[in-house]
């Protein structure tokens, strides 16, 4: 007798939904699969919508559309992956005792109940709005769903507004402040912590947000909003939690997202303890015939072993992959967790990170950490190479590398990469100062710069060389410390760019002529920079030969320097 085929039941087609059904359907020809899904759409680019808003491209279904420029709507999944999708369709509820999902078909209202033999939930997460008065008014966005998309594209095409507030200093809120600003819209950002970009520790986030305010984007930090105004049910401003009202007729909202969790709490299954539904690593339920992945699950930190959230497209297409093989043969595939990596586009300038900031590895309690900052060119001068600042974290005593941020108009993202792969594979510092990497000056210095990065670390793990960030430098200054600033220019750069901290000229080349103008007591801290403060490492050296003995270096030099400057 020939077996019946397994019935497949998934719940979201955004990104873990569709991979999932289509890696089960590559395995297994007759397996009955079906895709419910909410919206009309399937299958969403969703990464791609603040260009689509910014106008980087202008047809709507290269965002839903395969690589091939084929759109993928129920009759794409029909005919060429076999799998039934459901759109304008919401589960309601699942019956783990007689394996169904009861349907409703939105148009109409009509309820239907599928069997299963194995579930997945990908049912994805919800904008976070902030709880104040005004919340309903029209004129506020999010930027979420292809709706959300269309909604503000409309809004750009239009160009009917002036001003714009974007509250949320993460990822989604920079794409859509770029986005509003190739439209012609000012913008205001608004973050209620006090450094934007929470994954980066706040000194180059501080970098960030000088070169955002440069292309006429405000930002303001370290105040929420407390509540929305309008007139006649439209916004008409916000009013920040200092009583500042700032007048504009859009708001975009991106504060973060909840996982949707509800289908599945109401099913019994398990909810972990950051929100999302638990899962192990073969992405199975506490119900081991119902698998989860996206949005809507929490996963493990490959560095700290922690349950996390990770609400990326990435991640769930990964997670996906895993459900759908596991489908056909379970146990087959794990999902292990992730290291945290994301990158964006903010205007000119690339950011990217992964694993743990300084700042992030000290709030879990990893305190025997050692940083490296470093600045310098992606590739060389003569190929017009371009700056980078980046920042790499490792654990002191074992030198294991915990986490890096990148960020600069050069190209961070295959030094993210890198770096990302080194923290999967639990490399150490040691492991990076001699990485085979690939290099040719048309994309790379001959050092590369994780490279440099992991031998300044390296360097300071030895005790070859002590560090001071821009912040503690700053911090000195302003509390008026006792202390030798060194500037180890040329006079043509110091005339060029000027920090005006109390800082001393004496160029590197005449260093060993000048020690005299040092000052004499050896124990007395001298602070060393320079552009990116490879020349301060070198006189660093030159003042400890000769017997200094508080010598350090401002990490990352001049280009690090995210405060004001003289000149």
């Amino acid at each position: 007798m020939t077996a019946q085929p397994i019935k497949i039941v998934v719940i979201g087609g955004s990104a873990a939904g569709p991979k999932a059904a289509a890696k089960a359907r590559r395995m297994d020809e007759h397996a009955s699969i079906t895709i419910i899904q909410k919206e009309a759409d399937l299958s969403m680019a969703s990464c791609g919508y603040p260009y689509y808003v910014g106008g980087v491209f202008d047809d709507r279904n290269q965002l839903i559309c395969t690589a091939a420029g084929i759109v993928r709507d129920p009759n794409f999944f029909e005919k060429a992956k076999g799998i039934d999708a459901k759109v304008l369709t919401e589960a309601v509820a699942i019956d783990r005792a007689s394996r169904t999902v009861t349907c409703k078909h939105l148009p109409t209202g009509a309820i239907s109940t599928l069997a299963y033999d194995k579930l997945v939930i990908a049912t994805g997460a919800t904008p976070l709005y902030p709880p104040v008065p005004g919340a309903d008014l029209e004129g506020i966005h999010t930027l979420h769903s292809l709706g959300d998309a269309d909604s503000l594209r409309a809004i750009r095409d239009e160009k009917n507004v002036q001003r714009a507030v974007i509250v949320g200093g993460g990822l989604i809120g920079f794409e859509v402040c770029e986005a509003l600003h190739l439209a012609g819209i000012q913008t205001t950002i608004i973050e209620k912590t006090h450094s934007i970009l929470p994954f980066l520790d706040p000194e180059l986030a501080k970098l960030v947000a000088n070169h955002v305010r440069g292309f006429t984007t405000d930002i303001i930090t370290g105040n929420g909003v407390a509540a929305f105004l309008g007139e006649s049910g439209t916004l008409t401003g916000v009013k920040l939690d200092n009583g500042t009202e700032l007048p504009c007729q859009l708001a975009v909202v991106a504060v973060g997202v909840r996982p949707n969790v509800a289908l599945a709490k109401s099913a019994g299954l398990d909810i972990g303890t950051q929100g999302g539904i638990a899962v192990n690593e073969f992405m199975q339920t506490s119900d081991p015939d119902i698998y989860a992945a996206g949005d809507c699950v929490e996963c493990t930190s490959l560095i700290t072993g922690d349950k996390v959230r990770a609400p990326y497209g990435d991640i769930a297409n990964l997670q996906g992959r895993v459900v759908g093989q596991n489908l056909i043969q379970e146990g087959s595939a794990t999902f292990p967790g992730i290291t945290h990596t994301g990158i964006c586009k903010i205007f000119d300038y690339t950011v990217g990170f992964t694993g743990l900031s300084a700042g992030r590895a000290r709030e879990l309690g990893l305190t025997d950490i050692e940083t490296a900052t470093i600045a310098g060119l992606d590739i060389p001068p003569y190929m017009q190479g371009k700056l980078l600042v980046s920042k790499l974290v490792a654990d002191r005593k074992s030198g294991r590398v915990l986490g890096f941020q990148c960020l600069g108009p050069g190209d961070a993202s295959k030094r993210v990469a890198t770096v990302a792969m080194a923290i999967r594979g639990k490399l150490t510092v040691e492991d990076l100062v001699n990485a085979d990497l690939p290099y040719a000056p048309p994309y790379s210095l001959a050092l590369d710069h994780v490279i440099t990065a992991a031998q300044v670390l390296e360097n300071k793990l030895l005790g070859r060389m002590r560090g001071i960030s821009v912040a503690e430098v700053k911090q000195r200054v302003d509390s008026g410390a006792d202390g030798f600033i060194l500037d180890t220019r040329t006079p043509l750069e110091f005339e060029e760019i000027r920090l005006g901290i109390g800082e001393t000229l004496i160029p590197l080349g005449a260093l060993r002529g000048r020690l005299a103008e040092l000052p004499q007591d050896k124990d007395k801290e001298i602070i060393l920079y320079c552009r990116v403060s490879l020349r301060g490492y070198e006189a660093a050296a030159i003042l400890q030969g000769h017997g200094w003995r508080n010598v350090k270096v401002m990490e990352g030099g001049i280009m690090a320097w995210p405060y004001p400057r003289e000149k």
